[in-house]
C-alpha cells in the first residue's frame, strides 16, 4: 500500500459525519513507523478513503503500510518521520467522512455513524429514546440509549432479537425492551447523589 500525496489540504469532516476508521498504536521501529489498528473488514482498505482525520482537525496520509497481523498494520505517515513525534500519536483516533464510504455490503451492517442519533421505539410504537452511541466490550455490539423520559443512559444488545428493526431511511430502531440494561436505582447516599 502506498498513496500518492494530494495536491490541495483536505479539510477534515464534520463531528457528525466522521466515521472512525483506526487508532494509532505503538512507534514500530525508529524511522517514524507506527502499528495501526484498523477497523475496516479489511484492514488494508484504511488507505483506500483518502486522507484520514484526527478529532482536532489533523491531516494524516498514508505514505506506506503493510499488514503485520489480524487488524494490525505498520504505517508511516507522510511527514512523521521521528519515533518520539509518532510516539506522541498513540491512542488517537483517525476518521474519515461518512460520504466518503461505500454503502455496507450486507442488509444486516451497519455503520456506527448511521445509527448514532436515531429513534428507538419499543414495539408497540412508544418512544423509548436516542441512540447515543455504539459500544463493543468484547461480547458484541450494544446501544447506549438515552432515555426519552431522562435520567441515565440504558445499554441494549445489537442483536436481531433484541432489535429485530433498523430502519435507517425510515430513521427509526425498534427494540424489544425486555433486553435493557437499565442502571442499577440506588437509595440516596448509596453511590449516588438524589
Amino acid at each position: 500500500m502506498k498513496k500518492p500525496r494530494s495536491r490541495s489540504a483536505p479539510k477534515p469532516p464534520a463531528p457528525e459525519s466522521r466515521v472512525a476508521l483506526a487508532v494509532i498504536g505503538a512507534p514500530h521501529g525508529v524511522r517514524g513507523e507506527c502499528r495501526v489498528k484498523a477497523y475496516t473488514a479489511d484492514p488494508m482498505a484504511i488507505a483506500d478513503y483518502g486522507p484520514l482525520f484526527s478529532e482536532d482537525g489533523r491531516v494524516f496520509e498514508i505514505e506506506q503500510g503493510r499488514f503485520l497481523k489480524d487488524d494490525m498494520l505498520v504505517v508511516k505517515f507522510v511527514g512523521e518521520d521521528d519515533r518520539d513525534r509518532v510516539k506522541a500519536l498513540t491512542g488517537l483516533l483517525l476518521y474519515v467522512d461518512r460520504a466518503s464510504l461505500p454503502p455496507p455490503d450486507e442488509e444486516d451492517e451497519f455503520y456506527h455513524a448511521d445509527l448514532i442519533g436515531l429513534p428507538v421505539y419499543d414495539q408497540a410504537g412508544a418512544l423509548v429514546g436516542t441512540v447515543l452511541a455504539m459500544h463493543d466490550f468484547g461480547a458484541g455490539d450494544l446501544m447506549e440509549i438515552r432515555p426519552a423520559s431522562g435520567g441515565g443512559t440504558w445499554l441494549q444488545p445489537f442483536t436481531r432479537v433484541a432489535t429485530p428493526v433498523v430502519d435507517i431511511p425510515g430513521r427509526r430502531i425498534v427494540i424489544d425492551p425486555a433486553f435493557l440494561a437499565k442502571p442499577e436505582r440506588r437509595p440516596p447516599g448509596m453511590g449516588e447523589e438524589g
